[in-house]
């Protein structure tokens, strides 16, 4: 039996999960809905402030699905109650971000042109520093895939350190060159 799948998954006060006969999960909270249609073979049942996960056999993917399926319901009820964050940090001489409106955000990293993203319905970006990001939402997949596209505009690199990294993100630096002897 899978060890994250056998757990129930408390609800907290002022959440709801709703599974309808398509396995068609609703989620709701204080923070917002979160909505997800799971696999019809895993079988959901919502009760008495709980949730729990069952599967019918002991194949591979009935065991692959069983602890998925719980992780991401787990995932949206905390998504509801407390949401999710991701802070990312700029390193480099005149490397900034900035809000054009609330719904775009303006990087200068180092090309010729600033970058600009549209940021995706559902999730929130706050800059209190010009080299710093605040990403915020309830849905946690949304929330680091957001992150993981900002990151990409420029990673950090090894010699000299600059670009956009996660807040914590170890950067191995490598040495440069050496002249010959």
């Amino acid at each position: 039996m899978s060890r994250i799948g056998r757990k129930t998954i408390m609800l907290p006060p002022g959440v709801t999960c709703i599974v309808d006969d398509h396995n068609h999960a609703t989620v709701t909270g204080p923070k917002g809905a979160l909505e997800f249609t799971f696999h019809h073979d895993i079988t959901i049942v919502s009760a008495n402030n709980e949730i729990s996960v069952t599967r019918p056999s002991d194949s591979l993917q009935h065991r692959a699905l069983h602890g998925t399926t719980r992780a991401l319901l787990n995932n949206m009820v905390t998504g509801v109650t407390q949401g999710y964050h991701k802070v990312l940090d700029i390193k480099g001489v005149g490397y900034r971000a900035s809000l054009k409106d609330s719904q775009t955000l303006v990087l200068a990293v180092g090309y010729s042109k600033p970058v600009e993203m549209t940021i995706p319905e559902g999730l929130t970006v706050e800059i209190p520093v010009n080299t710093e990001i605040n990403i915020k939402g309830i849905d946690k997949q949304m929330v680091g895939e957001f992150a993981a596209t900002i990151r990409k505009v420029r990673q950090p690199e090894p010699y000299l350190g600059k670009g956009i990294r996660y807040r914590g993100e170890f950067v191995r630096h490598k040495e440069g060159k050496t002249a010959k002897k």
